[in-house]
C-alpha cells in the first residue's frame, strides 16, 4: 500500500459514514410515515407476525452499530494519520497533509489556507508523500 493510498482512507471511509447516515435517515422517515390500510383481501403464504415499522426499526439499529463500529474505525485511523503525519520534519509539506487527509480539504481550500498556489501545495504534496513512512501494521479498511 502506497502513503497515499493508506492516507486517504480516511476520507473514504468517512464518506461509507456519510452514505449510512442518510440510508438511517431515510429508514426513520419510513418508520414515522403513515401507511395506507389495505382493504382488498391478501392471501398470506407466509407467517410475519411482526408489523413492517418493526421490521425497519430492527435495520435502523443494526445500521447504526455498523455506523458506530465505522466511527470508531475511523477514529482510530485518523490518530494513527495523524502521528503518521507529524513525523514528516517540512511545516509545510506536514500543514498540506493534515489539510488534505485529516480535514479532506480540496487542493483549492489548502492553497487558501497556506497562502499559496495550487503548483506549489501539489509540490509540497507529493514531496511530502516521499517522507511518509508508514506503520509496520498499519490499519486498513
Amino acid at each position: 500500500m502506497t502513503p497515499k493510498d493508506y492516507l486517504h482512507q480516511a476520507y473514504r471511509l468517512d464518506q461509507k459514514i456519510s452514505s449510512d447516515l442518510e440510508e438511517v435517515a431515510a429508514l426513520h422517515e419510513m418508520t414515522s410515515s403513515v401507511t395506507t390500510p389495505q382493504l382488498s383481501e391478501r392471501v398470506q403464504t407466509s407467517k410475519k407476525n411482526d408489523a413492517a415499522f418493526v421490521r425497519t426499526m430492527e435495520q435502523i439499529i443494526e445500521l447504526e452499530e455498523r455506523i458506530n463500529r465505522e466511527i470508531e474505525l475511523l477514529m482510530k485511523l485518523k490518530r494513527e494519520i495523524r502521528d503518521i503525519i507529524s513525523s514528516v520534519k517540512d511545516t509545510d509539506e506536514r500543514m498540506v497533509l493534515k489539510y488534505r487527509y485529516v480535514h479532506n480539504y480540496t487542493w483549492e481550500q489548502i492553497g487558501t489556507e497556506l497562502n499559496a498556489d495550487a503548483r506549489t501545495v501539489r509540490r509540497w504534496h507529493g514531496n511530502a508523500l516521499q517522507h511518509v513512512i508508514l506503520p509496520d501494521n498499519p490499519i486498513t479498511i
